[in-house]
């Protein structure tokens, strides 16, 4: 005679696998998921770029998973130095990896943003395996959550005063050739007399409220070092970004900016 299991333990079975069911988070296929508590509701205008600044994935895991020195962190994706993607927060939702800062008019980032952290030390450069896989997690988010392909900022943009991260030896030239953030072109146009670079600066996005970081965050994303003063070169490429966000056409003349709030 066949062997029946008892109808109370089936009925167990069931409601353990819908309740399964009922509480396991839409993730994303690419990634495998290390669920973290620490997040709340949100909607997505960025993709925000980190470095953990820890000597393992495995322990960027665990920290996201639970806090750090400040409190509860997370992010939504993880990148191993090895390429493999995990995702701890899913996408509806408001993961906590921003903190205080601004992109532009947007105040509360953690609610505006998806936050990838790659596993990095802050003094290394990165692997060819994790670009790639950011690039293909790039593709995937702008696609599925219909953010614009430039809007790829780093950490340190949002947050001058208080973050660096990527560090200068992150591959944002890269990205722009797969199509991804805000880069200047080849030959970037010469600016017109009486170009605004601070105007061009806060179009672009960041926060003037103290200049010399504002100047050293663009440095690190667009030249390659921190410097907190104007170089030769910063105009023309302003100009440039500033023409792409406008979407002028080639040989269009940029119109004027609105002026930036007064330098404190």
């Amino acid at each position: 005679m066949p062997y029946r299991r008892p109808l109370h333990s089936c009925a167990a079975a069931l409601i353990l696998a819908l309740g399964a069911c009922a509480t396991a988070p839409s993730h994303n296929p690419l990634a495998q998921w290390h669920g973290s508590p620490n997040y709340n509701e949100r909607g997505a205008q960025l993709i925000v770029l980190h470095h953990t600044q820890m000597e393992s994935a495995e322990r960027a895991l665990l920290t996201l998973q639970t806090r750090n020195s400040q409190g509860r962190v997370s992010a939504h994706y993880l990148i191993g130095a090895d390429g493999r993607i995990y995702q701890l927060v899913a996408d509806t939702m408001r993961a906590w990896h921003a903190g205080a800062g601004s992109w532009g008019e947007i105040n509360d980032l953690n609610s505006a943003s998806i936050g990838i952290e790659l596993d990095n030390d802050g003094s290394e450069p990165f692997e060819q395996a994790q670009i790639d896989s950011l690039l293909r997690l790039l593709d995937d988010l702008t696609r599925r959550l219909n953010i614009p392909r430039h809007a790829i900022v780093a950490h340190g943009d949002l947050a001058p005063t208080r973050k660096t991260d990527p560090s200068v030896l992150f591959p944002w030239r890269r990205l722009a050739e797969a199509g991804f953030g805000l880069w200047p072109r080849a030959t970037p146009a010469e600016p017109p007399a009486g170009f605004d670079a601070w105007a061009a600066l806060r179009l672009v996005g960041y926060d003037l409220r103290d200049p010399g970081a504002a100047l050293a965050a663009f440095h690190r994303r667009f030249r390659g070092n921190e410097a907190r003063e104007w170089q030769p070169g910063d105009a023309a490429i302003l100009f440039d970004l500033q023409r792409q966000l406008m979407q002028l056409p080639d040989g269009a003349p940029a119109p004027a900016p609105a002026p930036p709030p007064p330098l404190q």
